[in-house]
């Protein structure tokens, strides 16, 4: 489903169902039916984080929080189409990740009656909701039965209404790294939910903990092996640079413009013994194509749709570099070791940079960036994004030269 169709029904589907629930959800409060208990401890706990794929490896430090305040038992509800993210983290077991189909709004329903069904079965007794101010995922943690849920609050913020569900009430804050504000919400379920706002304590940045992901040397070995079938001459001693040009349906302005990417492409290839690997989803090939028969060299390689996001693992632990837009895979790289640069234009590595020590985040800084937050939904006024074109390809050319 498109994303700006999921704002539509959130909007004005989402805003209707959170006031009528929420008024029933303040009788059964006054009745004493959904009243938290005293002494209240998490053992099952449902982690929701439905669209964004980087947001879930930017959540792993909050998972392993969870686990270790409460020694509870962690699932993750996400979009099918996302979900290869979470289970490859090994961070809850794979019978434990629950999926939603979103290919349209008929599946998308189905898919969340049947979900809540399977969440009352597991007799699930606290939400973590992740997502910033959605009315989709509000809803789902009330619907779940859940004693406790964290999340989110307005509180006095103008247009984010979402019902009152949540028992433990956090301040957004759009000065910490979304990573910090994720363990904001585990630590906030054993606070005093009626300390309002919460969290009244500093998450510190060196509480965030890294994924880490290791490729076997078997698997290394046969990623090199997929790249020699196409190129004869690549070694283990080869430079192996990898481009991402995608971005997302979900926000298309973070895309760096293609002849941008077809000039670096060009310059990147004067480094001996360096091998341009294109990666990306399917529905990209035509960037791909452009860029190989832009540079027309056997040292550009097509490598669109050619690996699975565990595989795409162990092709940056064989890589040399990554130059990605900010997006799901420039997330996945921080899993490894390799260095990267990531460009961001409508929004800010200061709340979203990828946690590795060796990704060089690469922003304009113009006045209107970031333009889209939690506070419009991440939906910007923006059609022109001036901000990623302004990044010049001769300006990534000599930050690569500076890292290989």
């Amino acid at each position: 489903m498109h994303p700006d169709t999921m704002r539509r029904v959130d909007a004005w589907v989402g805003r209707p169902l959170c006031f009528l629930l929420s008024l029933l959800n303040s009788l059964q409060r006054m009745l004493g039916i959904r009243r938290l208990p005293k002494g209240f401890r998490p053992r099952k706990i449902l982690f929701i984080e439905l669209s964004e794929m980087g947001s879930t490896i930017l959540g792993y430090g909050a998972m392993k929080k969870a686990r270790e305040l409460f020694g509870a038992e962690l699932f993750f509800l996400i979009f099918e189409s996302n979900a290869e993210s979470i289970r490859m983290l090994d961070v809850v077991s794979r019978k434990n990740i629950l999926t939603i189909r979103s290919s349209n709004l008929f599946v998308m329903a189905w898919d969340t009656l049947r979900v809540l069904f399977q969440i009352r079965r597991l007799r699930i007794d606290t939400v973590v909701d992740m997502e910033l101010f959605s009315r989709f995922t509000a809803l789902l943690s009330y619907l779940s039965g859940a004693k406790a849920v964290s999340g989110f609050y307005k509180f006095h913020m103008e247009g984010l209404y979402r019902g009152n569900f949540l028992t433990h009430k956090v301040q957004y804050n759009p000065y910490y790294h979304i990573s910090q504000s994720f363990l904001a919400l585990v630590h906030a379920l054993a606070a005093d939910p009626y300390e309002l706002p919460l969290l009244k304590r500093e998450i510190k940045k060196e509480e965030v903990i890294r994924g880490r992901i290791h490729s076997t040397d078997e698997q290394k070995k046969a990623m090199l092996k997929k790249l020699q079938r196409l190129n004869t001459s690549i070694t283990s001693k080869s430079k192996i640079i990898i481009l991402n040009p995608n971005a997302s349906e979900l926000l298309p302005l973070r895309r760096w413009p293609l002849a941008h990417y077809q000039k670096l492409a060009e310059k990147l290839l004067t480094l001996k013994d360096t091998y341009l690997v294109i990666t990306g989803i399917a529905s990209e090939k035509p960037d791909a194509q452009a860029i190989c028969q832009h540079v027309n060299s056997d040292r550009c390689i097509d490598f669109i749709g050619q690996t699975t996001l565990r595989e795409l693992i162990d092709l940056y632990e064989i890589s040399s570099l990554l130059i990605s837009n900010d997006s799901g895979p420039a997330h996945f790289s921080s899993l490894t070791d390799i260095p990267s640069i990531v460009l961001f234009g409508p929004e800010t590595p200061l709340l979203y940079g990828p946690l590795s020590p060796h990704c060089t985040p690469v922003t304009s800084n113009f006045a209107c960036s970031p333009c889209v937050s939690a506070f419009n939904h991440r939906k910007s006024a923006c059609t022109n994004n001036r901000c990623l074109q302004v990044i010049s390809p001769e300006r990534i050319f000599e930050l690569v030269k500076g890292k290989i």
